[in-house]
């Protein structure tokens, strides 16, 4: 894969960048970083979000330009002015969200992704060549709707491979696969690797970045604070460097138990939202007053369903299927069950939790109005709103100029904390939260976490939906499985195997899992 002799390449850098510096309105994105990448080393890229990751590797695959600075490709000064001249380079890159069509093939979805144009019959050769090489088993003709989304992730993959790359850029690539996708994916990577591609590796999975990585490189807020070598750090260590601070155990109480049944959802059955949309089939589960019950999936198996059915901006027609307390709210009003104790926070933070042009005084007002009296005699009272917009402000740390900032102008991880807050000072009897600590840095996170540990203990029935594994198993006490829209029996976290989880997060399309059932 490389034109370097043996000896060239145990000292030249594959990838050198030198005093790279990037500005944007109000932000300073990269501020001198300088790193290399060795051939055939697996080199992480690691920081919170807003760091400067996915700013540093657009501009090494070409997507933009650095302000100053320098790139250097084994060993020569180089400009990459486009992503076209980064693939001539041999530098492939397989992004976080993947741009495929749903309705066209494999091999049609690959076709379009090539430079040159291929004749069909010699592409799908070299495609069927480059799988069963690397062991992407894929079916060239299969409809991309019908794969599963680590399916999908193998054609990114193959579409990259296909260049033969000296270097590959990989975007958070696990975020959405199942802990046995995972391996698979590894196995490749040290594959590739072991053939001489450089890797560069962005994930914020600290125990992945132990198990493959060879050297890591820590991005804290545009500037370079370390590069390691992470199988002599720990995941503790490596999140304390990137946030800058010591990370926060969740605190729990001594011999925990849980009260009355708080919410029970029973057979609990909704029709798909258009043509993508997943339908909810005889959903069961209970929580109980003190407990923290996760539902694990991979995205898009029914789980926005099932946080608009559970908060009361989709009816359940059926009003047995959810009760909350003891009183049946299947039938209710979001606003109606918002009275009944319940609270939620829908996955997506602008737009939906809140509104971008209020401010965070009017948006306490959307969900806190009844139940925290903030009308009175048919007039809002401004001020209450104002005064709670203040205390979740303190009581989160959210980076926020105050209650009159508007939402819009507060980054997604401080958005997050203050959405998170709102709710959970308002003390619901039942929280239903997906996504909990998506984009928030690893400091926040645990701060998020010991909150919702707190308002269990003080009884509140809490739910969160959450794409990662590892946050539910660190955070809940039982825990379920969703996929394509039907929901596994319920976990003990304490008794739960993570290869039963990803046979189970991975459904009809995971390989092992007609055996399990």
């Amino acid at each position: 894969m490389t034109s370097l002799s043996p000896m060239e390449e145990s000292l030249s850098p594959r990838l050198e960048l030198s005093g790279i510096t990037k500005r944007f309105p109000g932000v300073l994105a990269n501020d001198h970083v300088s790193f290399s990448v060795l051939p055939g080393e697996i080199h992480a890229l690691l920081g919170e979000n807003g760091a400067g990751k996915s700013t540093l590797v657009k501009m090494i695959y070409g997507i933009m330009q650095p302000d100053s600075g320098e790139i250097r490709w084994n060993g020569e000064r180089i400009i990459v002015v486009n992503p076209k001249a980064a693939r001539k380079l041999g530098i492939g890159m397989v992004f976080q969200h993947f741009s495929l069509f749903e309705a066209m093939t494999v091999l049609e979805n690959i076709a379009l992704g090539m430079d040159a144009k291929i004749p069909a019959r010699d592409l799908e050769a070299r495609i069927v060549a480059v799988m069963s090489q690397y062991g992407l088993m894929l079916e060239p003709h299969r409809i991309v709707s019908t794969l599963s989304v680590g399916e999908r992730q193998r054609i990114e993959i193959v579409r990259a491979l296909l260049l033969n790359p000296n270097l590959l850029i990989m975007d958070e690539p696990t975020s959405v696969l199942t802990p046995q996708e995972v391996e698979q994916l590894f196995v490749v990577l040290r594959q590739l690797a072991k053939e001489g591609c450089s890797i560069l590796y962005i994930s914020h999975k600290l125990h992945e970045i132990k198990a493959l990585c060879d050297t890591a490189t820590i991005l804290r807020g545009g500037k370079l604070v370390d590069t390691c070598d992470p199988s002599v750090e720990t995941s503790r260590s490596m999140a304390e460097k990137m946030i800058g601070g010591n990370l926060k155990d969740i605190q729990r109480g001594a011999g925990r138990t849980f009260g009355e049944q708080k919410l029970v959802v029973k057979a609990l059955n909704v029709p798909k939202d258009g043509p993508f949309g997943t339908a909810l089939k005889g959903i069961g589960f209970s929580v109980k007053a003190g407990e923290i019950f996760g539902i694990a999936g991979v995205a898009g198996n029914g789980q926005n369903a099932l946080l608009l059915a559970l908060s009361g901006e989709v009816s359940a027609h059926d009003h047995h299927a959810i009760t909350v307390g003891g009183a049946e709210v299947g039938h209710m009003s979001a606003k109606a069950r918002r009275m009944m104790g319940m609270a939620t926070v829908p996955e997506e933070r602008n737009g939906h939790a809140a509104v971008p042009d209020f401010s965070l005084s009017d948006n306490a007002i959307l969900t806190g109005r009844d139940r925290l009296g903030m009308v009175r005699g048919g007039m809002i009272d401004a001020a209450a709103a104002w005064t709670y917009a203040g205390e979740v402000i303190e009581a989160f740390a959210v980076k926020a100029t105050g209650p009159g900032a508007f939402a819009e102008s507060l980054s997604g991880g401080n958005l997050q904390k203050y959405i998170m807050g709102r709710e959970i000072m308002q003390k619901p009897d039942v929280l239903v939260v997906s996504q909990p600590t998506w984009g928030v840095d690893a400091g926040a996170a645990a701060a998020i976490h010991q909150a919702l540990v707190d308002l269990a203990a003080q009884g509140s029935a809490i739910v969160v939906i959450s794409q990662d594994l590892d946050e539910l198993l660190s955070l809940c006490d039982t825990l379920a499985v969703i996929n394509e829209g039907r929901l596994s029996p319920s976990m003990k976290v304490a008794d739960a195997r993570i290869e039963e989880i990803g046979l189970l997060m991975g459904g009809i399309h995971g390989e092992g899992a007609a055996h399990a059932h």
